[in-house]
C-alpha cells in the first residue's frame, strides 16, 4: 500500500492515479485546489474534475509507458462544472508533473501527479502590495475623518442657532437642508473611524451569520434575484466578532446584489467550505474557513479591480453607494488576520473571505 502520510504535509496539490486515471487519494492541497473535499475526488476521474484533461494525457500515457516523470509547463486547465459550482468554471495555471509508481498491485495507484500553481507566488505578491496601498489611503481617509468632525459639530450648531431666530419659513427650510447634510457627512465620518475598533472574538457558528445574512438580502433583493445557501454544516466554529463577520458577508453580498440589478436572471449564492494549506498574514495554516459569495452579474473590470477596496471608491452614478462597504469589509477581515480574494469574468464573480478558524495567539498553543 503507497505510504501518503508524507503527502498530506506538502503545500503542492498531489494525486495518486489509477492506471484508467481513476483518483485514489488526493491531499489537502489538492482539495483546497480543486475545490473539492476528498471525498468527493477519490473515486472519480481527472476528466470528472478537470474540464480539459485531455491536456494532461500525454504526460500521463507516457509516464505509464516508460515508467518515468513527465511534466507540463505553464498548463491551463478550467475546473469542471460539477467541481467549480453552476456559475461556471475557474481557470488555474499550473506546471504538472506525472510519474510512474512501481505498485505490486493492480488495484494499488500507478501514477502520481503533482500540480504547482505557478499563479500562486504573483498572487501573494500582488496581494501584499494592494494591501499596503490600501493601508496608506484608510490612513489617509482616517486622519481626514478627525479633521472633518470638529468643524462639522460646528457647523450643525450654527445652523440650529440660526435656525432658532429665524421667522420666515423658506429660510427655516434652508437650515434645515444644512443640518441635514450635516448629519449625513458626520454619519459618514463615524463609518470611516468605525473600522478601527478591536475585534471582540468569540467562538461562533458561522451559518448563524450567514442564516442572518441571508435573511436580510431575502428581505431586500428576495423579489427579483435568487438568493440561495450552498453551506458545508460540518465545518468547525471560528473564533470572531460576530458583529464584523456579518458586516463583512452583509456587505459583499449587498454589492453581489446591486452589481446583478440589470442582469435577466440575478443569481446570488453564498457559499461555505474548508481551505486547506492556505497563508493568511504571513502564517500557514493547515485549515481555514472559506466563505464565498458568488454572482452572475456583468463582472469587475480589470482596470478597477484593484481599487474595488479603496475607501469612497465607487462605480454607482446613481449616488447611492459610500464607497465603504468594500473597505469596511477589508479593514474587518485583516483585523481578523484573514484575507479577502476576488475573481471575476462576465457572468461569474466570486469573493471569497478566508479567516483562521482560531486567532493566532490560540492556534500557538
Amino acid at each position: 500500500m503507497t505510504d501518503t502520510a508524507g503527502l498530506d504535509l506538502i503545500s503542492t496539490a498531489v494525486l495518486l492515479l489509477k492506471r484508467d486515471h481513476r483518483i485514489v487519494y488526493a491531499n489537502p492541497a489538492a482539495e483546497n485546489l480543486f475545490a473539492q473535499s476528498r471525498r468527493q475526488l477519490v473515486g472519480a476521474r481527472i476528466g470528472d474534475v478537470l474540464r480539459d484533461a485531455d491536456r494532461l494525457a500525454p504526460a500521463l500515457e507516457l509516464a505509464l509507458t516508460h515508467r518515468a516523470s513527465y511534466t507540463e509547463q505553464e498548463l491551463e486547465l478550467h475546473l469542471a462544472s460539477k467541481a467549480a459550482g453552476s456559475n461556471g468554471a475557474s481557470r488555474l495555471l499550473v506546471n504538472c508533473t506525472a510519474s510512474f509508481l512501481d505498485s505490486v498491485a493492480p488495484d494499488e495507484p500507478q501514477l502520481i501527479v503533482e500540480f504547482r500553481h505557478i499563479d500562486q507566488q504573483l498572487k501573494i505578491a500582488r496581494e501584499a502590495k494592494i494591501a499596503e496601498q490600501n493601508q496608506a489611503n484608510r490612513e489617509l481617509v482616517r486622519n481626514l475623518a478627525h479633521e472633518i468632525k470638529n468643524p462639522l459639530g460646528g457647523i450643525r450648531g450654527a445652523a440650529q442657532l440660526l435656525e432658532g431666530e429665524l421667522n420666515e419659513p423658506q429660510l427655516v427650510e434652508y437650515t434645515q437642508v444644512i443640518i441635514a447634510e450635516a448629519d449625513r457627512l458626520q454619519n459618514l465620518v463615524n463609518r470611516l473611524l468605525t473600522p478601527h475598533k478591536l475585534p471582540r472574538y468569540v467562538r461562533t457558528d458561522i451559518h448563524v451569520l450567514l442564516d442572518r445574512v441571508l435573511q436580510l438580502l431575502k428581505n431586500e433583493f428576495g423579489s427579483t434575484h435568487v438568493i440561495e445557501p450552498d453551506f458545508d454544516v460540518s465545518l468547525p466554529e471560528v473564533e470572531c466578532d460576530a458583529e464584523q463577520i456579518t458586516q463583512v458577508l452583509l456587505n459583499i453580498a449587498r454589492n453581489a446584489c446591486q452589481s446583478t440589478a440589470t442582469v435577466k436572471a440575478p443569481h446570488v449564492t453564498l457559499r461555505s467550505r474548508v481551505a486547506r494549506q492556505v497563508v493568511l498574514a504571513k502564517r500557514r495554516y493547515r485549515m481555514a474557513l472559506e466563505v464565498s459569495v458568488i454572482d452572475n452579474g456583468t463582472g469587475i473590470p480589470l482596470d478597477i479591480r484593484d481599487r474595488i477596496f479603496y475607501p469612497l471608491f465607487t462605480t454607482r452614478t446613481d449616488g447611492t453607494g459610500s464607497g465603504l462597504g468594500l473597505s469596511i469589509a477589508q479593514t474587518f477581515v485583516a483585523q481578523h488576520y484573514g484575507a479577502i480574494e476576488v475573481d471575476s469574468e462576465p457572468g461569474h464573480t466570486e469573493f471569497r473571505v478566508i479567516l483562521p478558524f482560531d486567532h493566532p495567539s490560540e492556534a500557538d498553543k
